[in-house]
């Protein structure tokens, strides 16, 4: 008898050893080494010889293409982050935090393209036909003609998806679940999750369905399971959001056939996600325009201008190491802010307590956000009211200066429906000037920080009494 092989695989990154360690030496985490048998499967070697490939056609680059077809299904959020609806033939992984919505939103999409006379099919690993049809019903969904499975081995749900017709949409909830007879291991393990992906990433090429992964998310917001399976499907979308807020955000990290950082605003309500046509004024929403450290963001998500508020507390600090915590931005970028306030600016901020959040529970990513935080920051320390009707984005650079941001325009033109009068920004073209709002441009930092600090109220002064 043959002699079973097996490796050590991390869990977390797919990394993998010829020998258990606690900690993997890739990615640093603790205790996610789990043996795994290779012996059969993926990796476990040919059994019988292979026969000889044969050359496949070579054309170039030129010539005739065709756009990719696409099943639009009517979700005008969704349709716009996937790039105008689901590819043909194409596999997506959709992944998020437990209970923030993800099967909420992919069977109302399923319902809206069977309503449309397409095939659908909704298969899942996690919960058994009768829980799927009473989330269907608590949506109004029951009467779609949607079919349903509940299945986790990977051969049985591949034969069930070639009987019949070609089904134009299948969802797969989630990858995570599957196992298949190909690989001898437990099911979620690295191994299973990346041959089971394979499979179904195979059958949605060579049948020209369009198929859909849930994914579960680690503690740290990534995609449970080897980045292998972010490689193999053509999009990657995350669904973000927080408890305290009724709002989803769809978020686009990965299209073949679209725009990335393209995002989707949903709100959660008892009859499901329903659209948010503008997010602006969701985000902007209940804002106290009177209240110091708050400014708002005119900034940019995939296409799509986004304005939203950032409010800042600073604070004087009891303790020797003042107390920094930021929500919805880069921890390091404050850092740099404060050190080009203190350096370039001269402002005595680095002894105070911070706190930095963005409103609404939106991440912001774009550099642009620097203006708008050194103005909270500001407004926070010399306790004087930014003007309500003012915008700001810009670039700060290590040598104090505010330098432009691409898509000033379309900026500006949010920011004037939304009835904003003025900008404060870089120095931009002309051309991309609004003529509904006074634009404030800056060459440096300081020149903003001194129109805040006269603009603030003078000292109190204690009483005697």
């Amino acid at each position: 008898m043959a002699k079973r092989r097996s490796s050590f695989v991390c869990q977390a990154c797919g990394a993998v050893s010829s020998r258990w360690t606690g900690r993997c030496e890739s990615c640093g985490e603790w205790n996610t080494i789990v043996e795994e048998v290779v012996d059969g499967g993926v990796g476990g070697g040919p059994k019988t010889a292979i026969a000889a490939g044969r050359p496949a056609p070579l054309s170039s680059l030129s010539g005739e293409s065709e756009d990719a077809a696409r099943i639009v299904t009517g979700i005008g959020e969704l349709d716009r982050v996937t790039g105008g609806g689901f590819v043909v033939g194409s596999a997506l992984l959709v992944g998020g935090d437990p209970g923030i919505g993800k099967s909420t939103m992919l069977l109302q999409a399923a319902a809206a393209l069977a309503n449309s006379g397409k095939r659908v099919i909704y298969v899942s690993g996690e919960e058994a036909v009768a829980q799927v049809r009473l989330r269907a019903q608590r949506l109004g969904l029951a009467d779609s003609p949607v079919l349903l499975a509940s299945e986790t081995n990977v051969e049985t749900i591949l034969a069930t998806l070639q009987q019949g017709d070609t089904p134009h949409l299948v969802i797969i909830d989630s990858i995570q679940t599957l196992w298949t007879d190909r690989v001898e291991s437990a099911p979620g393990t690295v191994t299973q999750v990346r041959t089971s992906a394979q499979a179904l990433t195979r059958f949605a090429k060579k049948t020209g369905a369009a198929v859909v992964l849930v994914g579960h998310v680690t503690k740290d917001g990534q995609i449970a399971g080897p980045r292998v399976v972010e490689h193999m499907v053509d999009a990657v979308l995350y669904f973000e959001g927080d408890a305290s807020h009724t709002f989803r955000i769809l978020r686009g990290v990965k299209n073949r056939y679209g725009a990335t950082d393209e995002i989707g605003v949903f709100e959660m309500t008892q009859d499901g996600l329903t659209e948010v046509g503008n997010p602006s004024a969701l985000f902007l929403d209940q804002r106290d325009e009177d209240a110091t450290g708050s400014a708002v963001f005119a900034g940019m998500e995939g296409t799509r201008p986004v304005l939203v508020e950032i409010q800042a507390l600073v604070a004087p600090s009891p303790l020797g190491t003042p107390r920094r915590a930021v929500v919805g931005w880069d921890s390091s970028r404050l850092s740099m802010v404060l050190a080009v306030l203190e350096t370039r600016c001269g402002v005595r901020i680095g002894a105070n307590d911070i706190y930095l959040n963005v409103a609404g529970g939106l991440k912001i990513n774009e550099p642009a956000a620097d203006l708008a935080v050194a103005a909270a920051l500001i407004s926070s320390l010399t306790n004087a009211p930014l003007p309500s009707d003012a915008v700001y984005f810009g670039e700060i650079s290590l040598s104090g200066g505010v330098r432009p941001v691409s898509h000033a325009a379309l900026r500006l033109r949010e920011s004037g429906k939304l009835g904003f009068a003025s900008a404060y920004t870089g120095r931009i073209a002309k051309s991309d000037g609004s003529e509904t709002l006074r634009l404030h441009e800056f060459s440096s930092l300081s020149e903003l920080v001194g129109r805040i600090a006269a603009s603030a109220p003078p000292p109190q002064e204690p009483s005697e009494d």
